[in-house]
């Protein structure tokens, strides 16, 4: 794991990002947690808007199989990017479209890239991401992990993050892990 590289992403709820990321060919291991707040953050403070955190996860992979904006091409295609600290019915900061570069080369990457999705106009509205240095990370509790796996029955996973699953893997079939 020495050898990997880290995307901090956040897209809405992290088990969306979460599911979508974890089947990626390259991805080594995808790890849903918060950042851009303050002090120590729970489940329960950061949906109550109480540390100014985002939900986030952290995608460890291999840049020798998949480049860092791949995955950040990949990030725009499956969540709205467009909507301002929201997802769905998913409402506050800690849904925002966010990306906490690591170096200098990655925030040159996600200028160039967010640059590249809107020239493309591939949203109607303007691009909302904010681009901004990651400072730390803290993971989610246990029971968050792995979470659309563990809970696919679940009904939030089943209308919402199945149908994005859906899209992500009819669009990036030639990315996925093999089976």
């Amino acid at each position: 794991m020495e050898n990997l590289a880290i995307a901090t992403l956040g897209g809405g709820c992290f088990w969306c990002i979460e599911a979508i990321f974890d089947a990626l060919h390259g991805v080594q291991k995808v790890v849903s947690g918060y950042s851009g707040g303050t002090g120590s953050p729970t489940y329960k403070a950061v949906c109550g808007g109480q540390t100014g955190h985002a939900e986030v996860v952290n995608v460890h992979f291999d840049p020798q199989v998949i480049d860092y904006e791949d995955i950040l091409r990949i990030f725009f295609h499956v969540h709205d990017p467009t909507t301002l600290n929201r997802q769905g019915a998913d409402v506050g900061t800690q849904y925002r479209s966010v990306i906490f570069y690591h170096n200098a080369a990655q925030q040159s990457s996600a200028e160039k890239i967010v640059a590249e999705i809107e020239k493309k106009q591939l949203w109607q509205d303007t691009i909302k991401t904010e681009v901004a240095i990651f400072t730390q990370f803290f993971p989610a509790e246990d029971y968050h992990q792995d979470y659309f796996n563990l809970n696919g029955y679940a009904p939030y996973c089943q209308f919402v993050i199945a149908p994005k699953i859906k899209k992500f893997r009819l669009n990036f079939k030639d990315r996925l892990k093999a089976n």
